[in-house]
Formats: C-alpha cells, sequence, structure tokens
C-alpha cells in the first residue's frame, strides 16, 4: 500500500518505555501479569514464561535516547522500517477518518501511537510485547512493539507491509468503537450479561476488523497488487480457530473465527462504507 510519508506535527506519537514487563498492572484492565501471560499464550499460541522474562526483540522502538532525553516524533517514527510503517498508516487514518466523524457531527480526537520494547504500562496497566498490539481506551493509546511484525511474519506466516497496516488498522477500530460510544455499550451489556461476554467481545472484535476493511477501501487507489491477499492471509491467521488449534472451544472464543476475521475486513474492504460494519454490533 502506497501511503504518504508521515508529518511529524500532524500525528500523536509518544515512547512507552520499555526493557521488560514494568511489574503488575494498574487500573482499567484489572488483568495481572501471569493472567495477562496465559491469555496471550492461550490466543497468540505463545510460551507464557517467556512473556513474563520480557524477551528480546529484534527490531524495537527505544523510548529515550543514550542520554536518557525524550525521543521526538520523528526519531521515533524512524527508527525502524516498521516505526515508519506505522506512523504513514497512522497519518492515513486520521485523514481518513477524521472526515466522517464531522459529516456525522461526532466530535474526533486522534489517537496517540506509543512505541514500546518489550514491556510497558498504559494506563489501563502492564503488558508485554508478546501480548500484541494493543488499544487503551482509558488514553486512548495504541501500544505496539514493533519487533511484533517479525513474530507476526514468522509465527504466523503474516507478512507484508498491508498486514502490517491492517493491525494498525484494527486497533484504530477500537479507537472509533471508543469515540462513538460502541466501546461503553458493549462494556455495559458484558456487565449485564456475562454469559454473553465473550460473544460480544466477538462482534466488536469483528466490526474493528470491518473497519480496517474500510479504511483499506476509502483507500483502493494506494492498494498495490498482492495486499489484498496479505490482508486476508493475515486474518486468517490470528481466528481464534487458528490461532488456538482447537484447545479452546468455541463459546470462549473472543476474536472471532478465520473465516469471521476475512469476511469482517471483505466487507469494509469492498464497500469502503462503514455503516456495513454496524451489522457486527447492534448496541448504538
Amino acid at each position: 500500500m502506497r501511503l504518504n510519508r508521515f508529518d511529524p506535527s500532524s500525528i500523536n506519537v509518544r515512547g512507552g518505555g520499555g526493557g521488560g514487563f514494568p511489574g503488575g498492572a494498574g487500573g482499567g484492565i484489572g488483568c495481572g501479569t501471569l493472567v495477562i501471560a496465559l491469555i496471550a499464550a492461550l490466543v497468540f499460541g505463545v510460551d507464557p514464561t517467556s512473556m513474563l522474562s520480557g524477551g528480546g526483540s529484534e527490531q524495537t522502538v527505544p523510548a529515550t535516547q543514550g542520554d536518557g532525553s525524550a525521543r521526538s516524533v520523528e526519531q521515533l517514527c524512524t527508527s525502524n522500517q516498521y516505526a515508519t510503517e506505522a506512523c504513514n498508516a497512522l497519518q492515513s487514518l486520521n485523514q481518513t477518518w477524521q472526515p466522517e466523524f464531522q459529516r456525522a457531527g461526532i466530535p474526533f480526537q486522534q489517537p496517540t501511537l506509543v512505541f514500546y520494547s518489550g514491556g510497558t504500562r498504559s494506563s489501563c496497566g502492564g503488558a508485554t510485547s508478546a501480548m500484541g498490539p494493543f488499544y487503551c481506551p482509558a488514553d486512548q493509546g495504541i501500544y505496539i512493539d514493533t519487533s511484533f511484525y517479525d513474530q507476526m511474519a514468522r509465527q504466523l506466516g503474516a507478512g507484508g507491509d498491508f498486514a502490517r497496516y491492517y493491525v494498525i488498522a484494527h486497533e484504530y477500530g477500537h479507537h472509533i468503537q471508543y469515540l462513538t460510544g460502541v466501546a461503553d455499550a458493549i462494556r455495559s451489556a458484558q456487565g449485564q450479561n456475562p454469559r454473553a461476554a465473550n460473544q460480544l467481545q466477538v462482534r466488536m472484535e469483528l466490526q474493528a476488523d470491518c473497519y480496517a476493511g474500510v479504511w483499506a477501501g476509502k483507500n483502493r487507489n494506494l492498494i498495490d497488487h498482492g495486499d489484498f491477499e496479505e490482508g486476508m492471509t493475515a486474518a486468517s491467521a490470528i481466528g481464534d480457530d487458528a490461532l488456538t488449534g482447537g484447545r479452546v472451544s468455541a463459546e470462549n472464543f473472543t476474536h472471532g473465527t478465520s473465516r469471521q476475521r476475512m469476511e469482517a475486513l471483505q466487507a469494509g474492504m469492498e464497500t469502503g462504507n462503514d455503516a456495513v460494519c454496524d451489522r457486527y454490533v447492534d448496541v448504538r
């Protein structure tokens, strides 16, 4: 996908620390270190003990310079190829979604892209890179350790720039849900009906996949040959059924099957219309 280079003055980016798990979780997520590790082990098929030790990474984005001073947006975004891609995607996502919010009369606020290495602490609690990228509504941050992309390519066979853009666009989809109130509505519904919590979570994840597809669909003039296939491969690889290999029953799925995720991404890409994503969540 041929995205324009980011403008440092137009995006919100910061470093989130690194060097291993920061120890314990704060408010928001409400999960301790071990719980986070076990969840990620089920979802990503990784060894939870390697997560708890922090682990190494091939491509990381340090939050500070050698003298300990904070790094600029330009420095963070050019730390490696993956960081530059993420910043390019963030700018494109902002430029795509802000006008949609304006037309709908909904206040828009850009999210913050937070680069970290190994482990970090967000307003939603602590996290390790083995968890993969995540969105924290408490600080409207999209958190990522860019070494995850190497893991995604090696372990899941989901490589290519569009596969990486899909990851960022999916997390941005959760930001959209936060701004529109869908995320709060889902959390409320889960509290009222705990037995349906996983099913409701799947709906929210599929809508985020759909929103990722809508972004691509609205920028189809920038899509290269093979991008669609990269997106479908990534969506298939991160389906709950594919990641757990049958070790987890369908009622415990939290993100959707490979087929569901592929269909959601494709629906958004083919139409470029965010209204099609309403089919996944009926709580507005």
